[in-house]
C-alpha cells in the first residue's frame, strides 16, 4: 500500500536539482529585461576577494536586498566603486550561481545616486567650463571703485534683496539701484535668471551687477550651477560680483564670476565704499600730506645749511680767481700755438705756390718756347713725324700761328 502512494505521489517528471537550477538560470538570464537592467539602492555590506568585489544593494528601509558582483576586469571602469553607506545606481544583468541557489547581480557600471549624482554632474560640467578657460582669472575684470548705477537680480521676495538695498543705501546715500527680479529656486530659475541678466544689458545703464540668494540647501542652489546660467554671466557686458549662500556653499556661478563673496550683504559692501570711510582716508590723505610737506621742507632747509656751510669753508672768491687766471694763461698759449701753426702754413702755401709757377707751361712760353701741335691737335715731337706741305700750329708765349712744313731735316 506504501508503494501504490509512492507511485501516486511522485511522478516520473520530476526534475534533479541540477535540472530544476538550469531551467531557473534559463528563466531569469534570458529575460530581456534582466539581462540588462538599472537597480538603485544603498550599499550595505562590500567585500574585495581575489576575483572581484563582492557586496550587497537593498533599499534603504531595508525591506528588499540583492547579492551584487564588480569583477576585476570592470573595477576599474566603475565610475563610483561601491561602499557601504553610499547610495548607488547600478547597471547589470541577472546571473544565477549553481553551487549556492544563488541568483546575484554582475555589475558593469556603478552611479552615484541623489546627492552622489548631482556632485557627479556637478564636477563634469566644472571640468568641461574649466578646460574652455571660463574661470580664467585673466577674464576676470575689476570692480568699478565708484559706482554710480548698481543692478541686482535676486527674487523680490528674498530677505537678501532687503539686506542689499539697506546696505548700499547706509553704505553710499544716493545710490541707483536698478532691481531685475528673478526666480532663485526650483526648475524655472535658470531662465529667470538668465532673462533677468538680458533685462539689465538691455536697459545699459548698470555700472557693475550683483547675483544674490540667501543660504539654502545643495538642491536649493542648484540653479547657481546650471550650465545657462553659467554662460550667461561668462558672456554678461558688465562686471558680475555673486553673493550667495553661505560660506561652505561655492557654485559654478561663483567661479565664473568677476568676484564672488559669501553674502548678499557682503556682495553690497564690495560694490560701493562707505562714505564714512572715503571721509576717513581723505582726513588721513590730508595729514599725511602736510607732513610730507613739513619734512621735505625741513630737509631743503637743511641742505641749504650744509651748502651754505660747505662755500664758507671752500672761499669760493679765491677758487674763481684762481680759475680765470688759469683760462687767461690757457687761452694765451692757444693763441700762440694757433699763430706759429699759420705762418708755417702761409710759408708752405708759398712755396707750392713757387714751384706750381714753375711748372707752369705758359711760363716756359713766356721765356722764348713754343708749342707745335699737328693738325689734329697732337703736339709734333720728332721732325720724323712731320711731311712736306703740313701745316703747323704754333703757339707762342703771346698769339698762335699757322706755318706750312716746307722741309724736313731729321
Amino acid at each position: 500500500m506504501t508503494s501504490d502512494f509512492t507511485d501516486s505521489v511522485i511522478p516520473n517528471t520530476a526534475l534533479s536539482v541540477s535540472g530544476l537550477t538550469d531551467y531557473i538560470c534559463l528563466l531569469l538570464e534570458q529575460d530581456r529585461h534582466l539581462r540588462q537592467i538599472w537597480v538603485t539602492g544603498e550599499v550595505s555590506s562590500a567585500n574585495h576577494h581575489r576575483s572581484g568585489l563582492f557586496f550587497t544593494l537593498q533599499d534603504p528601509d531595508g525591506t528588499a536586498a540583492i547579492k551584487c558582483v564588480a569583477w576585476n576586469s570592470q573595477l576599474a571602469k566603475l565610475a563610483q566603486i561601491p561602499i557601504a553607506g553610499e547610495q548607488l545606481i547600478i547597471l547589470g544583468s541577472i546571473r544565477v550561481y549553481p553551487q549556492r541557489g544563488e541568483y546575484q547581480l554582475s555589475v558593469w557600471q556603478a552611479l552615484p545616486a541623489g546627492v552622489g549624482l548631482q556632485a557627479l554632474r556637478y564636477q563634469q560640467l566644472r571640468n568641461r567650463l574649466l578646460a574652455e578657460g571660463l574661470f580664467d582669472a585673466q577674464r576676470k575684470r575689476s570692480l568699478p571703485p565708484h559706482p554710480q548705477t548698481i543692478a541686482v537680480v535676486t527674487s523680490p521676495t528674498a530677505a537678501a534683496w532687503g539686506d542689499i538695498q539697506k546696505t548700499l543705501k547706509h553704505r553710499y546715500p544716493g545710490l541707483h539701484i536698478l532691481f531685475s527680479p528673478a526666480t532663485v529656486q526650483g526648475e524655472q530659475a535658470p531662465e529667470s535668471i538668465v532673462k533677468a541678466i538680458e533685462r539689465v544689458e538691455r536697459d545699459g545703464r548698470a555700472e557693475v551687477l550683483i547675483l544674490s540668494r540667501g543660504g539654502g540647501s545643495v538642491e536649493e542652489l542648484a540653479c547657481f550651477n546650471d550650465e545657462r546660467v553659467v554662460r550667461s554671466l561668462a558672456n554678461c557686458s558688465i562686471p558680475v560680483i555673486t553673493g550667495i549662500g553661505h560660506q561652505r556653499d561655492e557654485s559654478l556661478a561663483d567661479l565664473v564670476a568677476d568676484a564672488c563673496v559669501h553674502t548678499p550683504t557682503a556682495a553690497a559692501e564690495t560694490v560701493v565704499p562707505a562714505l564714512s570711510e572715503l571721509y576717513t582716508q581723505h582726513r588721513q590723505r590730508v595729514v599725511a600730506l602736510h607732513e610730507a610737506v613739513r619734512d621735505t621742507w625741513e630737509t631743503a632747509e637743511n641742505q641749504l645749511a650744509t651748502l651754505q656751510n660747505r662755500l664758507r669753508r671752500l672761499r669760493l672768491d679765491r677758487l674763481v680767481q684762481q680759475e680765470t687766471q688759469k683760462l687767461a694763461w690757457q687761452r694765451q698759449q692757444l693763441l700762440q700755438v694757433t699763430m706759429g701753426r699759420s705762418q708755417q702754413a702761409k710759408q708752405h702755401l708759398e712755396l707750392l705756390r713757387q714751384k706750381l709757377a714753375s711748372l707752369d707751361p705758359k711760363a716756359v712760353m713766356q721765356r722764348g718756347y713754343a708749342v707745335v701741335r699737328q693738325e689734329n691737335g697732337a703736339i709734333a715731337r720728332a721732325a720724323a713725324e712731320l711731311t712736306v706741305g703740313q701745316e703747323l700750329l704754333i703757339q707762342l708765349g703771346e698769339g698762335e700761328v699757322i706755318v706750312k712744313v716746307t722741309e724736313v731735316k731729321n
